[in-house]
C-alpha cells in the first residue's frame, strides 16, 4: 500500500487498485477512496481433497488459515481441530493442501474465483453463521486527493450499495481499532432504505466471542457501524482485541 500511495505522490501512477479488506481504517493523508467496485461474493472457502465441510472433518484434524478472525470462528465451532499458520498465494497454499500438509485450509472465495479457481471450493462458510471479515471481496480504487480527473475517471466504477455496506463494516471496525490482524468480523446487508450489520469478536485461543447486531437507515451506515461496535464493547468485546 505504502509504495502504490509513493508512487502516486511521484506522479507515476494516477491511481492504485487494492483489496479494501487490507486497506487501513484511515487513509493516509493527501488521499481517498473515489470508488469501490460491487462486492463479489463475500464468504469464506472451505477447501479440502477429502472433506466436505467443518463438521465433516475428523477428530483433530489439520486446518491451514494464518486468519485470527477464521482461527476464531473455527475454534467456536470445533474445539479440537488443529490449527496451524497458512501463508503464501493462493496457489502456494492450494499447493500444500494437495501435499498432504492439511486436511482442510480456508481461503476467501472471492480470491479463488478471480482466479478461476471455483472448484476448489469445498464448502461456502457464509452468514450467518459464519462471517466475513469487514470489506471482504470488495475492490477499492485510491487516488490522490483533490485529482478531480483522476476521481471523475475511476467514479464510474463505483457501485453505491457496495459503498453503503462497506461504510457501516469499516466504522465497526474503526470504533474497535481493528484491523486485518485482529479477530473481528462484520457483515452488513442492504434492503431498500434500510442496512442491517452483523458482528463478532472472539478469540482465535478458545473460540469464545460476542456478537451483536443493529439495524438502521442506509443513509447513515458509518453510525449503525459506531453503534454495533459500542454493543459488542459493552459485551466485552475489548478483551478479544488486545
Amino acid at each position: 500500500l505504502k509504495e502504490l500511495e509513493l508512487a502516486m505522490q511521484r506522479g507515476e501512477a494516477d491511481c492504485a487498485v487494492h483489496s479494501l479488506k487490507d486497506v487501513p481504517m484511515e487513509l493516509e493523508p493527501g488521499f481517498e477512496l473515489p470508488a469501490v467496485l460491487e462486492r463479489a461474493d463475500p464468504a469464506d472457502a472451505f477447501v479440502s481433497n477429502a472433506f466436505d465441510g467443518i463438521e465433516a472433518l475428523p477428530q483433530g484434524a489439520v486446518v491451514g488459515t494464518s486468519s485470527l478472525r477464521r482461527q476464531a470462528q473455527l475454534r467456536a465451532r470445533r474445539p479440537d481441530l488443529l490449527l496451524r499458520d497458512l501463508r503464501g498465494n493462493v496457489n502456494t497454499r492450494l499447493a500444500r493442501l494437495d501435499a498432504g500438509e492439511y486436511d482442510a485450509i480456508v481461503l476467501a472465495c472471492a480470491g479463488l474465483q478471480r482466479l478461476g479457481l471455483d472448484a476448489r471450493v469445498r464448502a461456502r462458510l457464509a452468514p450467518p453463521d459464519w462471517l466475513p471479515a469487514p470489506a471482504q471481496a470488495v475492490v477499492a480504487v485510491e487516488t490522490r486527493s483533490g485529482d478531480a480527473h483522476a476521481a471523475t475517471l475511476v467514479g464510474v466504477l463505483e457501485h453505491a450499495p457496495t459503498r453503503t455496506r462497506i461504510e457501516a463494516e469499516r466504522a465497526l471496525n474503526r470504533a474497535l481499532h481493528g484491523s486485518c490482524h485482529v479477530p473481528v468480523a462484520a457483515y452488513a446487508e442492504l434492503d431498500g432504505e434500510r442496512v442491517r450489520l452483523s458482528a463478532w469478536v472472539g478469540s482465535a485461543a478458545d473460540g469464545s466471542g460476542v456478537r451483536a447486531e443493529g439495524e438502521g437507515m442506509a443513509d447513515a451506515p458509518q453510525a449503525l457501524g459506531r453503534a454495533v461496535a459500542a454493543d459488542l464493547l459493552a459485551q466485552g468485546a475489548g478483551r478479544f482485541l488486545g
